[in-house]
């Protein structure tokens, strides 16, 4: 298992991006260009430390970590097209999400009791995402703007669970190989022991 405070440190960042990018305007497009860049290179080390500790998926992972390297060399490189681009197309970045969402969740309805609260979810995001396809480019900013900034909060909050979920799996890990535990402390013996 990787480091959890990695996870914890990332999701405090994500918090602090995601206070940040709420107050800003659209008339500061470069500043958020540059932001945005920043967020990108944030996520971009998050599907890099994800792969390394989780085995499925892995490749997809890596591939959406070079997209978002790819994404903050833009962003960095022009930083008000890429504000732009994205406040354009912004609309069909809802929809989507909103597509994935919805068939994740209702893929899941055998083992999720709750999977009604994605579907719902991922109805809302594509509808938002056909009424920002019709708005003006300023709205269509301003929503990336709020888009950005709560997907910042959004991803702070999971990075700081995950922290703590690889740090129990952590902490579990030795009582379930028999490894004695850290700190001098002692173990119950494993099975083949017993059995010797």
């Amino acid at each position: 298992m990787g480091p959890w405070w990695l996870f914890l440190l990332t999701g405090i960042a994500w918090l602090i991006v995601s206070m940040v990018m709420l107050r800003f305007t659209a008339t500061s497009a470069f500043t958020i260009g540059i932001l945005m860049g920043v967020v990108f290179l944030g996520a971009m080390v998050n599907e890099f430390l994800i792969a390394s500790v989780w085995s499925p998926w892995r490749w997809a992972r890596v591939l959406m970590g070079f997209l978002f390297l790819a994404g903050a060399i833009w962003a960095f490189v022009s930083p008000l097209d890429a504000f732009w681009a994205l406040a354009t197309i912004v609309g069909a970045l809802f929809i989507l999400q909103g597509a994935l969402v919805l068939i994740t969740s209702i893929e899941s309805r055998f083992v999720n009791s709750v999977w009604w609260l994605g579907a719902g979810a991922g109805v809302i995001e594509i509808l938002i995402g056909f009424w920002a396809s019709q708005q003006l480019i300023s709205s269509r900013a301003a929503l990336l703007i709020f888009y950005v900034g709560l997907l910042a909060l959004f991803r702070g909050f999971t990075e700081i669970v995950l922290a703590f979920e690889v740090k129990a799996a952590r902490d579990r890990l030795p009582a379930e190989t028999g490894v004695p535990a850290q700190r001098g402390q002692s173990r119950a013996p494993t099975r083949s022991a017993r059995r010797a």
